[in-house]
């Protein structure tokens, strides 16, 4: 929800079943009726004895009304969706009775919202979610007849720009399972995984990531909540004045480093913070923004709307050759075009979980590893997912051969379903049968433990892609 306004449609059956009744009825109120009272005034004007008064009167009040009537009737049926915006929400027409005929209303007005779910079996959740006005009036919003998108961008916003209204505790429930539904997990609610990680990972250091609510930027700067964390970083989601809702990265150094090595952190933060912000990609989430604050080191970047690919295996598995050379080619695009820069930037964590298909079905690279290596540099930690990591970045040597390993390691993820074994060449035909010799050679060239033995650059391997999905088209076309 980067954007300050949103239209959510409501799919309405009433409003469906309206709209079609009032456009068969079209000719009816928009052509026969007029055309009669253009008659009828017609006929009057030229004879008056020919109709009274009171028949006149009455003739004319129905030709008119009816027309007056069915195109309220459209517009109530036409107007289907929910305006949520900064400021506040506006409500359809159709609603109105229910709002004490005012249709928009601030946040500063909501009060409360609650949800009530049947107890149905299906994987859409169902139910209504109400929200309760101050200045009076309530409105329900069946949860089925929006999209899961919508659904979570409404939630968001509730919670969000809703700062005075008070959230049931079986919303925030099942705001929290919605999105841990989305994301793939499957039992944790947002509030448990934070205590869990809490005492399983900071218990021996002095950090501890921001509450939600807490702000930073002299009040222009809000956590909403914690998207993910680990030893001395954490990633956020915030909301930004006069930008939306963004993603923040934050960074610490742990208090006993040394003065050498926190001057070095420092500097390479500050130094790749200032890459980032020049990059400048449709398909690289923007960082605008870095800053210091409290001790601490912060990036900003845009909120990308879609589904990691982690996510997206997990709930629909493996994914089809087709498919994979497709989204590779994308990736090794955006590879081809951080390695390019100058000096060359090396993503040093490039897995699944931080790579997005977005809403137009395309990749987007969602984080970088600036503040990662800052930290791994204060620490000596090392920084990765341990199946993604080539071997001369586990010895802290990371180098642009090491992304092309991480590629590797991501397509056998995307084929097969699983994560590739650590510190191996990766052949997914091993795990799926039905992938290619070519795209398994590919991944295996990748993923060799030696860099001299992988494939030397980003744009050979988009070669590469781009002649197998040539082939992968030119084969649709002829079946």
């Amino acid at each position: 929800m980067a954007e300050l306004e949103l239209t959510i449609p409501l799919k309405s059956t009433t409003c469906k079943i309206g709209m079609g009744v009032m456009a068969t009825l079209m000719p009816l109120w928009a052509i026969a009726i007029p055309f009669c009272l253009g008659l009828s005034l017609s006929m009057v004007l030229r004879d008056a004895s020919k109709m009274t008064p009171m028949v006149a009167i009455c003739v004319f009040s129905i030709l008119i009304i009816i027309p007056a009537i069915a195109v309220v009737l459209a517009a109530i049926f036409e107007d289907d969706v929910l305006l949520v915006s900064k400021e506040g929400i506006a409500f359809p027409l159709r609603m109105l009775h229910r709002l004490g005929f005012r249709r928009a209303r601030h946040w500063s007005d909501l009060a409360s919202a609650t949800v009530q779910l049947s107890h149905d079996s299906g994987q859409q959740p169902k139910g209504m979610i109400n929200l309760f006005f101050r200045s009076g009036g309530s409105v329900s919003i069946k949860i089925d007849k929006l999209s899961p998108s919508d659904l979570e961008q409404m939630l968001l916003a509730v919670e969000i720009w809703g700062n005075n209204c008070e959230r049931s505790p079986e919303l925030i429930q099942f705001h929290n399972q919605f999105q841990n539904d989305n994301r793939g997990v499957e039992s944790l609610s947002y509030t448990q995984m934070w205590e869990e990680e809490l005492s399983r990972r900071f218990a021996s250091t002095s950090f501890v990531p921001l509450e939600p609510g807490h702000s930073l930027k002299k009040g222009a700067l809000k956590v909403v909540r914690q998207l993910a964390f680990g030893g001395l970083s954490a990633i956020y989601l915030a909301q930004e004045d006069k930008k939306g809702v963004v993603v923040l990265k934050e960074a610490v150094i742990p208090a006993n480093a040394d003065e050498d090595s926190r001057n070095k952190a420092l500097e390479l933060f500050e130094r790749e913070a200032k890459f980032l912000v020049k990059l400048d990609h449709p398909q690289i989430s923007r960082v605008y923004d870095h800053f210091q604050e409290d001790g601490r080191n912060y990036l900003l970047m845009d909120y990308i709307r879609g589904q990691d690919l982690r996510q997206l295996v997990k709930q629909n598995g493996a994914q089809s050759e087709e498919k994979v050379v497709e989204w590779g080619l994308q990736i090794a695009d955006i590879i081809h075009y951080l390695h390019g820069q100058e000096p060359p930037i090396i993503h040093r964590d490039l897995t699944p979980d931080n790579l997005v298909l977005d809403n137009d079905g395309k990749v987007v690279l969602i984080d970088f590893g600036a503040a990662n290596e800052f930290v791994g540099t204060a620490t000596g930690t090392l920084v990765g997912k341990q199946a993604y990591i080539s071997p001369e970045q586990l010895r802290g040597k990371a180098s642009t051969s090491s992304d092309i390993y991480a590629l590797g390691g991501t397509l056998h993820f995307l084929l097969t379903g699983s994560d590739p074994d650590a510190l191996s060449s990766s052949r997914p035909k091993q795990s799926n049968a039905q992938v290619s010799d070519p795209v398994d050679d590919l991944v295996s060239q990748c993923t060799r433990m030696e860099e001299k033995d992988r494939p030397p650059s980003a744009h050979e391997i988009k070669e590469t892609l781009a002649k197998l999905h040539n082939r992968n088209k030119k084969e649709a076309a002829t079946t």
